[in-house]
């Protein structure tokens, strides 16, 4: 993702690629070399400390990097308003994918409707978190949904479960996640009323797919100061 992150700057005609950050380089070259926007797809076990770093360094960050959770998305709150970084825009995204945004946000509307919904992630077997970032965004808008549809908890009699094949629970929504060779990052959300099931699927099936997203993003990120969680927060999606 950073190759092709890399790659997706130098080849845009209003954007300068000034630095190549490695795991085990010093974080100062993106200051010396005057960026002023760093795009962070490191690990769960360093995304945080790069972000702090950035917010302290007055760089705004794009981050596609997985594993934060809401403690962590306070700490990067905090950091910006102790830092006196309010006007410092930093987006964490858990998918740049513009179809797998729209899907979240299509799931959104459609979970008003339906009495059950569940979800679907499928990726490569070398991702380190499950569910995935997307998996988890997409529960939290169908939880929303149902919420504003005024829709109660999703019906299940399961009583018995030892194994734990109706998957994880978030947000009151079942989500399964498949790693499989050969995959990248698909998604399908099931949706069923009376009679009827509803469908969304996104399949991203290069890493290139990303990059139009990554590239609204460092356009975008210091027209939006805080802290923004998801690229949906960067378009007009009504």
């Amino acid at each position: 993702m950073g190759s092709e992150a890399c790659r997706a700057v130098e080849q845009a005609p209003d954007l300068e690629l000034v630095a190549r950050v490695d795991r085990e380089d010093d974080l100062a070259a993106i200051t010396r070399a005057g960026a002023q926007v760093m795009v962070d797809f490191s690990i769960p076990g360093a995304t945080k400390d790069n972000v702090l770093w950035a917010i302290e360094n007055g760089v705004h960050a794009v981050v596609g990097a997985t594993g934060w959770d809401e403690t962590s998305l306070e700490e990067v709150r905090t950091a910006l308003a102790r830092a006196g970084r309010e006007q410092l825009g930093v987006l964490i995204a858990p998918n740049f994918a513009i179809g797998a945004v729209l899907a979240m946000r299509f799931a959104e509307i459609a979970a008003r409707y339906y009495e059950s919904a569940e979800v679907i992630e499928m990726h490569h077997p070398d991702k380190l978190d499950a569910p995935s970032g997307t998996a988890n965004h997409t529960a939290a808008a169908i939880a929303r949904g149902r919420a504003a549809g005024g829709l109660g908890p999703v019906p299940d009699a399961t009583e018995k479960d030892p194994l734990g094949a109706r998957g994880a629970v978030v947000d009151g929504i079942h989500v399964h996640a498949v790693r499989q060779r050969g995959l990248v990052a698909h998604e399908v959300v099931q949706f069923g009323g009376a009679g009827e099931q509803f469908q969304l699927r996104h399949d991203s099936f290069d890493r290139v797919s990303f990059m139009p997203g990554v590239l609204v993003g460092v356009r975008e990120v210091a027209s939006h100061p805080g802290l923004t969680v998801g690229l949906d927060g960067y378009l007009e999606l009504g």
